[in-house]
């Protein structure tokens, strides 16, 4: 008997102790109408669920870095897809990613396909309008 109740105060620890992040569609974020390319330089690489990010400095046009942080698919769908971690996208390598813009304009964006410096392209988030019920955001976006 004592070790069913050990065992369930682990579980119950684990559980009170986890961080819980947001899950969001598409739509509540993305604006499809907004597609766009850029090629910069990765700074860094986040291999986490439920979503994988990477950011990338881009030159705006006065010339100067700006960082954007690109989101898509999960670690076990990138591996699917023939991502291999930590070595096809990595700091310092130059890249051109497709995508969708952020709602609010912020420099952020939903990652579609990545091209890199060999020309190997690779899918790193799903096509736009997965799930998102249509054009029209979930919330109000101000």
């Amino acid at each position: 008997m004592a070790w069913r109740v050990s065992w369930f105060a682990v579980l119950l620890g684990a559980l009170c102790c986890t961080s819980l992040q947001a899950h969001h569609s598409f739509g509540a974020e993305y604006d499809v109408t907004k597609p766009f390319t850029q090629t910069g330089v990765v700074t860094k690489v986040e291999w986490t669920n439920p979503h994988s990010h990477f950011y990338l400095d881009v030159k705006d046009a006065a010339g100067k870095a700006v960082n954007w942080q690109y989101e898509g698919y999960n670690p076990a769908v990138l591996l699917r897809v023939g991502w291999k971690p930590n070595t096809m996208l990595k700091a310092g390598d130059t890249i051109t990613v497709s995508g969708w813009r952020a709602r609010d304009g912020g420099n952020w964006a939903h990652a579609r396909e990545i091209t890199l410096a060999n020309g190997t392209r690779l899918f790193f988030g799903p096509p736009a309008g997965t799930g998102d019920g249509g054009n029209t955001p979930a919330v109000e976006v101000r």
